[in-house]
Order: structure tokens, then C-alpha cells, then sequence
């Protein structure tokens, strides 16, 4: 066993995700003196290692699988498609292994000290550590930032101890392909995990307890979204609660409570639990600081990402929501920059939301949802896909483009986009948020042709009652 080690430091980063790293890094960049901690071997986090990037590496192989199918409709056959499983995961572990390994790379490069292990606070300037090796080491600081994440949640009354019952991170493994998958919950990363099941055969079964799927969103673009889910799943059944899980006979029987209050069966030789993501701010050492945790768990923070502790920052999910790799990016930067000196802060106007399934949904800034339920007068364009000659082109003109602006002042308050690619569209509509643009900027701005992003200024267009590709008088 390695002895006892002693460490001291200017800037100690708990935990290497997006955020952690992000942090770590333009701290170093900064001049400071950096130790990261992370259980994992490289930088990654749960983005790279079990969440974001496999899960868009599956859903790109679900991308092609679709594509390969619909492909007639242009006039190309393909043979069935035979699925290597084993290549496939081997092929996303290298993805993961590349990226995570790079980081790693870019660690030594910066001269952070990097520890394997788990971390808890001892006071407010110590930390103990209890490296992956077996030893120990204890971690002197003058400011720390928390980016410990995230982990899925789990009803426990519905969880049962058996491999046929999977949470996010399971799904990912891809460790067979059954022929049948009830994924509870109708949020994004349970669509997202049931879209890549689907694709490889599995019938797959969504259930949700609202009234619709990803609870939240905008409904014009959940719209486009259930059209689709309906015909690559096998059901989706809305208004339903699951109340029992049992095992029997190599399947999970479930019991569902309908929204008349009828109780069904049905049994699935996998059950993917997918409810959300809780914040890892337990068995830290919390209370051993002056860091103060709400009732949801997460941490409570200023604009500058500091806690109610003068010495700790937290960043990322466990910061509160929403709870996205790329927020939790720029609020490491923010804190790096706040201890190192420089004003800075947390105020975006806008932060983009994606759903990766098929199509994409995408949204920034002002839902049209959220304008209903604050009473506040909007003013809403949408562009169709059906009249985008790029679109078209694709056989997928089931998308839908708008923006939310206010009519007084014409300025851009929100961007939505259904389809495609949306999440490399929406980038647009949250530089225009944040730069405080009018409709008539993006209407003014030339876009390429044929693409899609045209649907963004074909959008602003339809706002004034010009566009090319459609007709709407300007409302008086």
C-alpha cells in the first residue's frame, strides 16, 4: 500500500467533467497552481465517459440504421443491416478512450496535478484523499471548486437488484440487444437511449406520467418529436404510472396504473429507469464547511460560483439547473477567472438545450410555453420545413424553425428549432439572445443556399411578412 502523502495547492478541482476540467484548465492558463481529483484515470466526467459522448456515438449509429431504412424512399435498396455488437461497443469505447485520453494529454501539458481518487473535505482549506492505489493523501488549498456532478436517479421503490434493469449508464454498456425495452420516464435521455434500442431491433415501450413527453419543453416542437416516437416505438403510453416491477421467469413484469385508473401488465426483457439526475453533494465532507446545500441537493451559489464558504466554488450540475455539460463548462471558466482575480460572472442571457433524437429538438432564450404561463405578449414566426428546399432535399420536412420576439421592440427573446440537426442550428439563435439583436438582423444576415439554417432567416422573414418561401400578412 502507498504511504501517507502531503499536497499542497492554490486551486483544487474535485471532480474532472466538463466543468472540472474546464476549470482546472483556464485556472493553470490563469498562473495557478492545480491539483484535479477524479476517480476516473483521465478528464472526462460522466459527459465523456458515460453519458454525452457514447450516447451521441450510438445515436449516430441509430442515424445511420434509420437512414439505411428510408433510404427507398429515394430509390436505394439496402440489404437488412447485420449489427457487430461487440465491433459497435469496441468503436465507442475508442471514441471515449481517444477523447479522455487527450484531456489527459492536455493535463500534463498544463502541469495540473492530477489525483485518482475520492476527495472529502476535512475543514475549509483540507481536503482527505483516498487515492484509487489504496493510499491516502491529504490536500491543502487556498480556494476550491466542487464539480462533482451527477449520477441518475432511481425511484427506489420500483428498483430491483437484477441485470435486466438498467439506469443510463447501464443502457450504454449495450450489453445484448432484447427484443423488448420499457423505458420509464419521457424525458430527453430516455428517448434518446430508447431511439438507439429501437434502431437496433428492440421493440421499445416508453412510459410517462404527464400528460406528454419531455415535460417542460416547448409542446410545438415536442409535437414534431412524439409523431416520430410513435411510429419508431412500439407504444408510448402518456398519463401512466408505473407501480410494481417484478422478476419473473427470465422478464420484468410491470404493472402500469392508466390515466382512467385501470392497472395492466405487461413484461419487457429490459427495464431502462430513466427519471432524472440528482447531484452528487452527499458524503463530501460538506458539513465540515461553510457550504450551505438546499433541499433538492444542490449547492447554493452567487454569479461568481462561489458557495456561502469564501474558499469553495461550485460549478455544474451540482450547482443547480439546468443540469448540462456546457453550462457547467462556462461556470468553471467564470470561477477560474473569479479566483485568479478578473471580473467575471455567470449572467447568460440564454442557454441552449438540445435533445438528440430523431429529429432533434433544440431550444434557447424564451419558450413560447413559458411566454403563456407568464402572461407576456410575444411575437412568434414559424417556418415550416415543408417549404425548405434543403430540407426537401432530405425527406425530412417534419421540422419547424421559430422565433420568439418581442413585438414592441422586435428584439429576439427565444429561438426553437424541431428537425435535423438542431442542435448545430440553435448556436444562431443564442448569439443573437445574448448580443441583444432585432429581428431584422437575422432577416438582414445572408444565409447559404440550400441549407437549413435558412429556416432561421426565412423565420425572421415571416416575422415582417416577407418571406420568399411562404406568405403571412405582418398582424396590425
Amino acid at each position: 500500500m502507498s504511504s501517507a502523502k502531503n499536497t499542497n495547492t492554490q486551486v483544487v478541482v474535485i471532480g474532472a467533467g466538463p466543468g472540472g476540467y474546464a476549470a482546472a484548465f483556464r485556472a493553470a492558463d490563469l498562473g495557478k497552481q492545480v491539483t484535479l481529483i477524479d476517480l476516473d484515470k483521465n478528464p472526462g466526467g460522466v459527459c465523456l465517459y458515460r453519458g454525452c459522448i457514447p450516447s451521441k456515438a450510438l445515436l449516430h449509429v441509430a442515424k445511420i440504421l434509420n437512414e439505411s431504412k428510408e433510404a427507398a424512399d429515394f430509390g436505394v435498396d439496402f440489404k437488412p443491416p447485420k449489427i457487430d455488437l461487440d465491433k459497435m461497443r469496441a468503436w465507442k469505447n475508442d471514441v471515449v478512450g481517444k477523447m479522455t485520453g487527450g484531456l489527459g494529454e492536455l493535463c500534463k501539458r498544463r502541469n495540473i496535478n492530477f489525483i485518482q481518487g475520492r476527495a472529502q473535505f476535512k475543514d475549509s482549506n483540507t481536503l482527505d484523499v483516498e487515492r484509487v492505489d489504496g493510499g491516502k493523501e491529504t490536500v491543502t488549498f487556498e480556494n476550491a471548486i466542487l464539480a462533482t456532478g451527477s449520477k441518475p436517479a432511481r425511484i427506489p421503490s420500483l428498483w430491483i437488484d437484477s441485470p435486466r434493469m438498467m439506469d443510463s449508464t447501464g443502457a450504454l454498456e449495450i450489453a445484448d440487444i432484447p427484443k423488448s425495452l420499457l423505458v420509464v420516464g419521457g424525458g430527453y435521455i430516455g428517448l434518446e437511449l430508447g431511439t438507439v434500442y429501437a434502431s437496433l431491433g428492440t421493440e421499445v415501450t416508453v412510459v410517462e406520467m404527464t400528460a406528454g413527453l419531455l415535460p417542460g419543453a416547448d409542446r410545438d416542437l415536442v409535437k414534431i418529436l412524439a409523431a416520430r416516437a410513435n411510429k419508431i416505438f412500439k407504444s408510448v403510453l402518456l398519463e401512466t404510472r408505473v407501480v410494481e416491477i417484478a422478476e419473473k421467469a427470465k422478464k420484468l413484469h410491470v404493472k402500469f396504473h392508466e390515466k382512467d385508473g385501470n392497472e395492466v401488465e405487461q413484461s419487457f426483457d429490459k427495464v431502462l429507469m430513466s427519471v432524472g439526475r440528482t447531484p452528487n453533494s452527499k458524503n463530501l465532507g460538506l458539513e465540515n464547511t461553510k457550504v450551505k446545500v438546499n433541499d433538492k441537493g444542490f449547492v447554493e451559489v452567487d454569479i461568481n460560483r462561489r458557495t456561502a464558504d469564501p474558499a469553495i466554488f461550485a460549478i455544474g450540475d451540482i450547482a443547480g439547473e439546468p443540469m448540462l455539460a456546457h453550462k457547467g463548462s462556462h461556470e468553471g471558466l467564470v470561477a477560474a477567472e473569479v479566483i485568479a482575480g478578473h471580473k467575471a460572472a455567470f449572467e447568460p442571457l440564454a442557454i441552449p438545450a438540445v435533445v438528440f433524437t430523431d429529429p432533434e429538438i433544440a431550444w434557447c432564450g424564451l419558450t413560447e410555453t413559458q411566454a403563456k404561463e407568464a402572461g407576456r405578449k410575444v411575437e412568434v414566426a414559424r417556418f415550416p420545413w415543408g417549404a425548405s428546399g434543403r430540407a426537401t432535399t432530405l425527406g425530412r420536412n417534419d421540422g419547424v424553425t421559430k422565433i420568439i420576439a418581442d413585438p414592441e421592440t422586435e428584439r429576439i427573446l427565444g429561438l426553437a428549432i424541431a428537425g435535423s440537426g438542431a442542435g448545430e442550428l440553435i448556436s444562431e439563435g443564442v448569439l443573437a439572445i445574448e448580443m441583444g439583436a432585432v429581428v431584422s438582423d437575422v432577416k438582414l444576415t445572408i444565409h447559404p443556399h440550400p441549407t437549413l439554417s435558412e429556416t432561421v432567416m426565412e423565420s425572421a422573414e415571416l416575422f415582417f411578412g416577407q418571406c420568399t418561401h411562404l406568405y403571412r400578412p405582418k398582424k396590425s
